[in-house]
């Protein structure tokens, strides 16, 4: 059983001055697997100074040794690909294929950041003036449970891109995920203090982040609730704020799609991550002349669905992270059927053959209404809704419908219909007959699911200022 009592500051691991302790629980077993000793207010003003010590020296660094720190940065994150995907596996129960595709991405965001930065233009001509992109500042990066390595890489990445000093505040469900992550990235052998790693609450950790006059950046994946807790706090210092928080995605399917192929990548979409994924297209948009169809054919695709070890590369299923997300899930479903909600396959309870770990029955409604609560609200679990629309414009007016607008999902056989389709959806990104992204495009929301972007160029300008010098 593992112990963790340190974080990572001004390039060393050192004990956390906090005291609270927390048992981990691995999700598939219900088992004690570790503890871990959270970070404080304390740990988290030492990280900012190490950081704002560092930032001094970032500011002065070249395009070149940017790069090489990348560079450095991939090479370590690729050396431990398998120790990362393990620890997702065990710590949240992360599907293996999903977790070693995290893994993956986690090293690629670092080669993406420097092959942007090579072409970017850092000093520029407009018009009389000459325009210096200079770095924000020291930044925190405040990342969640579901996807910590492929978060933080990311984030890291385009903040050391722009030549920013980091603290980092993973979630302290992901404990064990920081922790080998931040053994890793130390491999790298980057300048003390550039890379700084604090886990703990929100409430401190979080909060002293957010407060503090010495960070000029934050960058927060999460939850809605929380991302209007950190742009009030950080309001008070001016900061600069990129939130990616909490998506409904709608995935709709135009009546001349390929339903073979559209109907089983629909479901990967929305189950992806074991349902814990913002960008999860937890409502499935369909002509009403097909539902029946639609139906069967998920009831087939549910049913084939395997679910449990997580460990196992043939399951699509693993546990939810802990016992208050398996509650509140199961919470969701009982309200769909009050609701009235028809239960296609699933329902409430674990599936039959699973007699511990906080597995989810993989759950279909049918007759969903666009404002019950499993059409309204993000589940974070293996949930899915089927709508039914007339026309076109129905189907627009039901997927822009919600508070929240991440991500959307078009398919149809005809690329330039789908392409005017998704002109008119209010989402920060569509994905037309595929569920992966574009990791150099920009990703982000709109509406109440973010402000900002990340990935590519746009995620590097999110850490750079623009500074105007004109002269006769």
């Amino acid at each position: 059983m593992w112990n963790i009592q340190q974080s990572y500051i001004d390039g060393a691991f050192i004990p956390v001055h906090g005291h609270e302790r927390l048992e981990c629980i691995n999700p598939t077993t219900q088992a004690v697997i570790g503890t871990v000793t959270l970070a404080d207010r304390e740990d988290a003003k030492r990280a900012i100074a190490a950081a704002r010590q560092a930032q001094a020296a970032m500011k002065r660094t070249s395009k070149a040794e940017r790069i090489a720190m990348l560079k450095r940065l991939q090479s370590a994150v690729l050396a431990s690909t398998d120790d990362i995907r393990d620890s997702a596996i065990e710590e949240y129960g992360a599907p293996f294929n999903r977790a070693q595709w995290v893994s993956q991405y986690a090293s690629q965001s670092f080669a993406n950041a420097a092959q942007t930065l090579e072409t970017y233009e850092l000093v520029r001509r407009v018009g009389s003036a000459t325009v210096s992109m200079e770095p924000v500042g020291v930044a925190a990066l405040i990342a969640p449970w579901n996807s910590t390595a492929g978060t933080i890489c990311s984030k890291l990445a385009s903040a050391i891109a722009g030549g920013c000093a980091a603290v980092i505040k993973p979630s302290e469900l992901s404990a064990l995920q920081a922790h080998v992550l931040a053994q890793v990235l130390h491999r790298a052998e980057l300048p003390k203090g550039v890379i700084n790693i604090v886990l703990g609450r929100g409430s401190d950790v979080g909060d002293e982040l957010s407060t503090s006059p010495h960070v000029a950046k934050i960058s927060f994946t999460g939850s809605t609730t929380t991302g209007k807790l950190i742009a009030r706090a950080g309001i008070e210092s001016m900061k600069r704020v990129n939130l990616s928080l909490t998506g409904k995605s709608a995935s709709i399917v135009l009546d001349d799609a390929d339903f073979d192929t559209a109907i089983p990548l629909a479901l990967n979409a929305a189950f992806m991550n074991n349902g814990q994924a913002c960008v999860a297209g937890t409502r499935l948009l369909v002509p009403r002349t097909r539902v029946k169809e639609v139906i069967e054919r998920l009831k087939i695709l549910v049913e084939a669905l395997v679910v449990g070890d997580p460990h196992n590369p043939a399951t699509a299923i693993g546990p939810l992270v802990n016992q208050a997300q398996f509650d509140r899930v199961q919470g969701f479903i009982r309200r769909g059927r009050e609701q009235g909600a028809t239960l296609v396959c699933g329902g409430e309870g674990r599936p039959s053959d699973l007699s511990r770990g906080y597995f989810v029955r993989p759950t279909v409604f049918a007759d969903v209404d666009n404002e019950m609560d499993i059409a309204r609200e993000e589940i974070f679990g293996p949930v899915l809704s089927i709508i039914a629309y007339d026309d076109e414009e129905q189907a627009v007016a039901i997927a822009n419908g919600s508070v929240y607008g991440l991500q959307a999902y078009v398919f149809s056989r005809q690329q330039e219909r789908a392409l005017r389709l998704a002109a008119r959806l209010e989402a920060g990104s569509v994905l037309i007959n595929r569920i992966a992204p574009e990791l150099l495009a920009p990703f982000g929301g709109v509406k109440q699911s973010g402000i900002g972007r990340e990935f590519g160029v746009f995620g590097l300008e999110g850490f750079l200022e623009a500074k105007s010098v004109v002269s006769e």
